[in-house]
């Protein structure tokens, strides 16, 4: 069991207990508060506190948090959209909510279940619940995925990505028209100091890479190709978004309110039905760990972002007649 201790500050003072705690850097959310709170496992000056107490200047905070229950990895008959595999890695065509890994809210069929039993073995490093996993995808992006088997093939993958040396291409369908037919966004990422769950662009923040092309321009919304040379967390959701563009869904960062904005009716209701954010990882290339020779693998887009895609040319195009 982990302990946190806090003493209030005159500005703190007057907030509730559990805002206060969810914008400390605990990584909780305030559900997570909610409950440390209703167990008696946060005490305001040695004595439980409701969620509303009013914290007051110097008062004492003490934070008990639990180890999470063990997870034991059972593989899980998942079904794969296998976009090459040998002996040293696999690539799967990952669907739009799939959790690429076991965490404290999906513990169970998430694609490393599928792959523990799809596959012999996958390497040893990348801890007990990452086993292979070299890089991710967020759970509501699609597209491509690499795995690796070995160890050996797991170091050579990760040096890969992280000397910047695998080519990283996207499909993004944002709101509005770019100024320009191409161009980049390389604002610094961080994570966000009150919400943990979000990113955003801050001083301090670690470098971002993110070129783009304006694939299809199509009424209020634009078929965006995008190519990242770092790989932050949110990275093409956060530009996007902080350019005033951001990616068509995205109810983290603005993509759900942007659409109330949409001017024709049919538009926007057919917008506002989107689920997740139309964000797909459509080609990866890097040099094969085993053969030395450069692997290109590419999937075409998922069938919610083709349908809407063919939506927006079909809006498109009887909005010019």
């Amino acid at each position: 069991m982990s302990e946190h201790r806090f003493a209030v500050s005159e500005k703190d003072a007057g907030s509730r207990l559990d805002l206060f705690l969810s914008r400390m850097r605990l990584e909780l959310s305030r559900n997570q508060v909610q409950r440390l709170i209703d167990n008696n496992c946060i005490l305001v000056n040695d004595k439980p506190q409701k969620s509303s107490y009013k914290l007051r200047s110097k008062d004492q905070i003490q934070v008990f948090v639990p180890p999470p229950p063990p997870v034991q990895l059972q593989p899980e008959p998942l079904s794969l959209d296998v976009v090459f595999e040998d002996d040293h890695l696999i690539a799967v065509n990952k669907p739009p909510g799939l959790v690429v890994h076991p965490a404290t809210s999906h513990r169970t069929s998430t694609l490393v279940h599928g792959l523990l039993h799809h596959c012999d073995h996958l390497a040893d490093l990348g801890g007990p619940l990452r086993p292979g996993i070299v890089h991710r995808l967020d759970k509501d992006t699609s597209g491509i995925i690499v795995v690796a088997k070995d160890n050996l093939t797991y170091r050579h993958l990760s040096q890969q990505f992280k000397r910047k040396l695998v080519y990283k291409e996207y499909s993004a369908l944002v709101y509005g028209r770019l100024p320009h037919p191409s161009g980049q966004f390389t604002d610094p990422i961080r994570r966000h100091p009150k919400n943990r769950k979000r990113m955003g662009i801050m001083t301090g923040g670690r470098e971002a890479f993110t070129f783009w092309w304006v694939e299809l321009l199509l009424g209020e919304v634009s078929l965006m190709k995008v190519v990242i040379k770092t790989g932050r967390t949110h990275q093409i959701r956060v530009h996007f978004a902080h350019a005033h563009h951001p990616v068509v869904g995205d109810a983290t960062y603005g993509g759900k309110k942007r659409v109330k904005s949409v001017q024709n009716h049919l538009l926007r209701a057919r917008l506002s039905k989107v689920k997740r954010q139309m964000l797909h990882a459509r080609r990866l290339a890097l040099e094969h760990p085993a053969t030395g020779e450069k692997l290109e693998l590419s999937v075409p887009l998922p069938e919610d972002m083709s349908d809407l895609l063919k939506f927006l040319r079909t809006y498109d195009q009887s909005a010019k007649e």
